[in-house]
């Protein structure tokens, strides 16, 4: 079944109180205080929250016949970034995005754990519901520090997870039970050929190309010679700092 575009049935922008819904949408006026006493002039801001505040980003991988790292992405629809064909960007866009690639992703839940235990768990479930994997909060490990999604707009703040598991038995999971998720793809993808879909714009998503870099570093491997650090000259991989942490078998 192909996804051919999305409609909207009805605009309920007009009803709604910017507190409602799932996003919600504080319109504040703000001033910044300074430490000689001083205040700035008061100006607007909005900031957009969730209920909840931070989301998971589970980076599954896994090393082929020859050694090379393949990761899992998933393709869904997402409404906002469709509807941008309706809207009057700066600058146009050549392509309808009816769907578009991404890590495996969620947010975190009321009950869960805090600090990793959480984070793992969340993953792992993630993981099950978008792409039918069962794996132990156990096989996540963090990849690297948090990072806020959109500053100037949310306080969404993004965690990054790692776990190396077989993905030949992916598939679409049974999603969180909501509409939106009932239309999804799994793919397999050379690390390298993910990491330039990215730049190229093909996934045009942030938060995948962030965890698909910090997994080249993770595991030493240089996208841009297509190797790992292990197949470098010595003299080379002695200059060599990894900016995250290593997972390397």
């Amino acid at each position: 079944m192909e996804l051919v575009g999305i409609e909207i049935v009805e605009d309920r922008t007009a009803q709604s109180r910017p507190d409602q819904g799932f996003l919600r949408v504080s319109r504040l006026t703000v001033q910044n205080r300074y430490d000689d006493g001083s205040t700035s002039q008061p100006y607007a801001c909005d900031v957009v929250r969730r209920r909840r505040s931070d989301a998971v980003v589970a980076v599954l991988f896994e090393r082929d016949a020859n050694g090379r790292p393949v990761v899992l992405l998933r393709e869904a629809a997402r409404v906002p970034i469709y509807l941008r064909k309706d809207a009057t960007p700066v600058h146009p866009d050549p392509r309808e995005y009816r769907t578009i690639f991404e890590l495996v992703a969620g947010m975190v839940e009321d009950d869960d754990p805090t600090g990793l235990p959480g984070r793992a768990q969340r993953s792992a479930a993630e993981a099950h519901e978008e792409a039918g994997l069962d794996l132990p909060p156990t096989a996540f490990r963090d990849l690297g520090g948090e990072t806020f999604a959109s500053p100037g707009i949310t306080d969404e703040k993004l965690y990054f997870l790692v776990a190396e598991t077989p993905l030949e038995g992916a598939h679409l999971g049974d999603g969180d039970g909501s509409v939106m998720e009932e239309w999804g793809r799994i793919h397999r993808m050379d690390l390298g050929d993910a990491i330039r879909a990215c730049r190229t714009g093909e996934v045009p998503d942030m938060k995948t190309e962030v965890g698909l870099l910090r997994l080249a570093d993770a595991i030493g491997f240089v996208p841009q010679l297509d190797c790992y650090l292990a197949d470098l000259p010595a003299e080379v991989r002695a200059r060599h700092t990894r900016l995250g942490i290593e997972v390397d078998a």
